[in-house]
């Protein structure tokens, strides 16, 4: 007699493989029979979302980010295919990819299917996740003709096969279109789906979101989709809290987001994020006041002058803790000197925000003086700061206000260097005083440092684990201090450099268990210091053999040898 294990028990395990990230072996056992099917296809569609407060913001943990089917593999079959290029003919290439592009429409060709309730097993009612974005891109793919697309559109899904207008002759797949009309089927029977992403319509859009009970996410291409979801997402989502699409240009884009903000459930709104141009301004942003308490995350990208000068409309949204301002100005607005009192109303909001964790400023002109504030406030303990696009000159406040975040883990400083004046010496004497950063990217702004700037900040920094810098003249000065870095894995020399090879081979044999993956790039190597072949070959196999490292080489004048 057979003996079956209890069904928690296979929850457990297939809960176990998920954490493992383990598609190949959650794939199997959702074949293996209908009482594993259930618990491994439950983790397969499964989603995770990462705590707002984290660095990397709110991100999908779904399995579908480790499948070798979608996207035709991603980079994972690219890279196979690379390293079998010698091995391989060009035409064997070609097969091994039209093989996943077909893997890849037979995966959406059965969640389809099963939508309609054509398969042995009702896959869809499992899905947590719709990457409509991944579909499209599987329609829009070289390889989806022939005896691929006959094969997808085969039976009755070649109704829903839409072509674009126009004359006969000169008709194709319209990809956005047909996915949206396969999105229709799916939407159908996914009463589980909690993510929804793609070019989506809007009119689809508002036909979906009652039949998704228990979305929490949307991720859209233009936030014109988006009008009269409102009332909707009130009615049916109650979970809905994440937010984020690519751009709005509409001359009533700032009113009708606004409207948006103020039609779904007040204090509710976790986490917001325009990936690049939109045309909103004062209204929504004092719209979102009205999830002041509940909005975590904040992601504007491309901000534009109106809206620059509606930043002060944010006052009431103090629970941030993650902020990200991107500016599309060129830096052509300067508020602290043509609109102070519009600056001094941000540089209050900001230092309310005690919460925050994270701040992004890139491009933003005078950003320097809108953090330093801030900076100083005893009761925000920063661990992610990155400012770009400023000059050292301008801020030497800003730098000597940094050793006051001691709590910052990662840091990302990129501006104009100065090479006279104190400037180096007040970012190198802050940058000191943070002994618990992990991962520090200084660029431009760090192009006269030095061989004792350089082994000072590895002396003072133990914690580092990955590190990019530029400077002149490094020499194996440096190397000693470098291996006084117990976790470093990743260390970017993009100064210009006179190290050998006798110098960087002790620095490796000098590495420890701590060091294991250590991928060590000098970018920027001096052509009268350049590195034989045989010297290269050398570097790459005692890093490999010493701590399962890489090495990669570069000259300074474009002259480049590459080892990875």
């Amino acid at each position: 007699m057979a003996f079956l294990l209890p069904d928690d028990i296979l929850y457990m395990v297939c809960t176990q493989l998920w954490h493992q990230r383990d598609f190949d072996t959650l794939y199997h056992c959702a074949l293996a029979g209908k009482q594993l099917a259930v618990p491994a296809l439950t983790n397969i569609y499964r989603c995770e979302l990462k705590p707002p407060c984290s660095e990397s913001g709110l991100t999908n943990g779904s399995m579908h980010d480790v499948s070798p089917v979608t996207n035709r593999g991603s980079s994972d079959v690219d890279i196979s295919l690379q390293e079998r290029a010698k091995e391989v003919t060009y035409k064997a290439r070609l097969n091994q990819e039209e093989v996943m592009t077909m893997r890849w429409a037979q995966l959406w060709r059965t969640i389809i299917m099963s939508a309609l309730g054509k398969t042995l097993f009702p896959y869809a009612r499992y899905i947590r996740t719709l990457n409509l974005e991944d579909l499209e891109e599987l329609l829009q793919d070289t390889k989806f003709k022939n005896q691929v697309s006959s094969m997808f559109f085969e039976g009755e899904l070649a109704l829903h096969k839409i072509q674009t207008t126009g004359p006969k002759k000169n008709q194709r797949l319209d990809p956005g279109r047909t996915s949206n009309t396969l999105g229709d089927i799916i939407t159908t029977s996914t009463p589980m789906l909690e993510e929804l992403s793609g070019k989506i319509e809007n009119d689809a859009l508002l036909r979906w979101i009652p039949r998704t009970p228990r979305l929490r996410l949307l991720n859209l291409w233009y936030g014109g989709t988006l009008v009269g979801a409102g009332p909707l997402l009130r009615r049916h989502s109650h979970a809905f809290k994440t937010l984020s699409f690519w751009g709005w240009y509409h001359d009533e884009a700032d009113s009708k987001f606004a409207d948006f903000l103020n039609e779904i459930n007040p204090q509710t709104l976790e986490s917001l994020e325009i990936f690049s141009s939109a045309s909103i301004g004062a209204e929504s942003f004092l719209a979102l006041s009205c999830h002041r308490d509940s909005l975590k995350e904040l992601k504007l990208n491309s901000i534009d002058s109106t809206a620059m000068h509606s930043l002060n409309m944010l006052a009431g949204c103090t629970s941030l803790t993650t902020l990200l301002l991107t500016d599309a100005t060129h830096g052509s607005v300067y508020l602290k000197d043509s609109h102070h009192d519009i600056f001094l109303e941000i540089v209050a909001w900001l230092t309310s925000c005690k919460k925050l964790r994270s701040v992004t400023f890139r491009s933003l002109r005078g950003g320097q003086d809108f953090m330093t504030p801030m900076l100083l406030e005893n009761d925000i303990h920063l661990t992610s700061l990155e400012l770009r696009s400023y000059a050292m000159a301008d801020a030497r406040d800003f730098h000597q206000a940094l050793a006051n975040q001691v709590s910052l883990q990662e840091l990302q400083l990129q501006g104009d260097s100065d090479e006279a004046g104190d400037g180096v010496a007040a970012l190198v004497e802050s940058l000191c005083q943070l002994v618990n950063l992990t991962d520090l990217r200084l660029q431009d702004i760090s192009d006269y440092f030095t061989d004792e700037v350089i082994g000072r900040l590895a002396r003072s920094l133990p914690k580092l684990e990955g590190w990019y810098t530029s400077g002149w003249g490094v020499t194996d000065a440096i190397w000693s201090d470098m291996a006084m870095l117990k976790s470093l894995r990743r260390l970017d020399m993009a100064a210009t450099s006179r190290f050998t090879a006798n110098g960087i081979l002790d620095f490796i044999l000098s590495l420890g268990p701590g060091n294991k993956g250590l991928v060590l790039a000098i970018m920027m190597a001096d052509v009268d210091c350049d590195l034989t072949e045989k010297e290269q070959a050398t570097i790459k196999e005692t890093i490999s053999t010493q701590v399962d490292g890489r090495f990669e080489f570069q000259l300074q004048r474009g002259m480049t040898v590459k080892q990875t």
